[in-house]
């Protein structure tokens, strides 16, 4: 317990400097390659955990500690101990003696007498210093008070549903490969092997358990990939049909691109600025037996990359602040700025205006996000039907994805993450 405790407080402490999770846990495993997958695990969940409820282990330590922390590597430390006191159930005295153990190391002897007073402190008064902390709504929601009060605004009904989405573990779903089977004779597969699950449409399948993907039948012969069910949305709203010319516009990692490909014998190019990812577009796409043209190009600057021959689709799931799938990623819950959202939006514009004489006459072009604001949403999309007299809005429909779809949002629930869409025909 001693090496995950360690880990996770330097991971965390990584995060709450600046460092985005999934960077802060790739370095960790860099550096502790002979850690085992059990203390692995612990660590992640320490480190999603504490990050998940950060708003209620921060009230928690200003009520315990008799003046602010300066210290931040201290801070994280009892932040990540008060996770693991009120969440976990691992032995209560053994964690504290560990945590003891750990600011001893860390403040070379300084921290240990505060650790251990805060610590036991908790753990005598722990049921009522919770009720009193979640009388304040930062934490008990767990969300920022600009990010609270904007959910408010835009979904007055819905808000503390969204926030209490987030919070939650996220679901673990499979897209079936429908050029293998469906998601019906994928069940009966899953429950061969002793794996329990749901069916949520023709080609989609919940897992009331998360599984490691050699566990799934024939994952590695492309039969299923690891697809949130909103985000499956993606390629049915295309409408994709044989010999279209496709474009995947922002397409690492790849998973609607492989999606795309499993609807329709079509020419796809799959581009993304960034060229590190894109070799997870082509292991997804080898995993499937399917193939694209993958390149690493701008989709912001078609002149140095378009061949001139126009698309009769293009997916541009552009780049945005990723607030719906904040469940899968906590660290953005307090590392996003109300400020960034102003840069999104000038990216999402560029973009959207350069990829638009793109498409054929007839063509159509679906907007993407992962994200639940208004201003990268229902606000972009308006405004570029504005600048655009010959696009037009389509209704968004298909028996594949979520039924909540609500003017192209969805907001994340126990099925599916947060998305939104607007789909534009190209009239003349």
């Amino acid at each position: 317990m001693l090496v995950t405790q360690t880990l996770a407080c330097e991971t965390v402490y990584a995060v709450l400097s600046g460092q985005n999770l999934t960077e802060a846990l790739s370095t960790t495993w860099r550096q502790n390659p002979n850690i085992t997958p059990q203390q692995r695990g612990a660590v992640q969940d320490i480190a999603y955990g504490t990050l998940r409820h950060l708003g209620l282990l921060e009230a928690l330590l200003n009520t315990l500690a008799s003046k602010p922390l300066k210290e931040l590597e201290l801070k994280v430390l009892l932040l990540t101990t008060l996770y693991q006191l009120q969440f976990t159930r691992a032995g209560a005295h053994a964690i504290v003696d560990h945590a003891v153990n750990v600011a001893a190391k860390i403040g070379q002897g300084k921290g240990k007498g505060l650790v251990n007073a805060v610590l036991r402190s908790f753990l005598r008064q722990k049921d009522e210093l919770v009720t009193a902390a979640q009388k304040n709504e930062r934490a008990k929601f767990n969300h920022p008070k600009w990010w609270m009060t904007d959910m408010k605004n835009a979904y007055p009904k819905q808000w503390q549903q969204i926030l209490q989405a987030n919070n939650q573990h996220p679901p673990m779903t499979l897209r079936v490969n429908r050029r293998h089977c469906d998601a019906d004779q994928y069940l009966t597969l899953l429950g061969e092997c002793g794996i329990s699950a749901r069916r949520l449409s023709d080609f989609s399948i919940q897992l009331d358990k998360a599984q490691p993907v050699d566990a799934l039948p024939h994952f590695f012969d492309g039969w299923v990939s690891v697809q949130d069910w909103g985000a499956q949305a993606a390629a049915h709203l295309l409408d994709v049909k044989d010999g279209m010319r496709v474009l995947d516009a922002c397409a690492a990692p790849g998973g609607k691109s492989g999606h795309i490909l499993e609807l329709a014998n079509v020419e796809l190019t799959a581009i993304d600025a960034d060229a590190g990812r894109l070799k997870r577009v082509d292991d997804n796409l080898a995993r499937l037996n399917l193939s694209a043209k993958v390149l690493a190009a701008d989709a912001s600057n078609p002149a140095a990359w378009w061949d001139g021959k126009p698309f009769d689709r293009i997916l541009a799931d552009v780049p945005c602040s990723a607030t719906g799938v904040a469940r899968r990623h906590p660290d953005i819950k307090w590392l996003r700025r109300p400020e960034d959202f102003a840069e999104f939006a000038r990216q999402q514009e560029n973009m959207l205006d350069e990829l638009w004489p793109l498409i054929a006459s007839g063509g159509k072009l679906l907007y993407a996000t992962c994200s639940v604001f208004p201003a990268e949403n229902k606000l972009s999309a308006e405004a570029f039907a504005r600048r655009h007299p010959d696009a037009r809005r389509e209704e968004l429909s298909s028996e594949h994805i979520p039924a909540d779809l609500l003017d192209g949002q969805l907001l994340p629930n126990s099925e599916h993450d947060g998305f939104f869409y607007a789909l534009f025909t190209k009239v003349n």
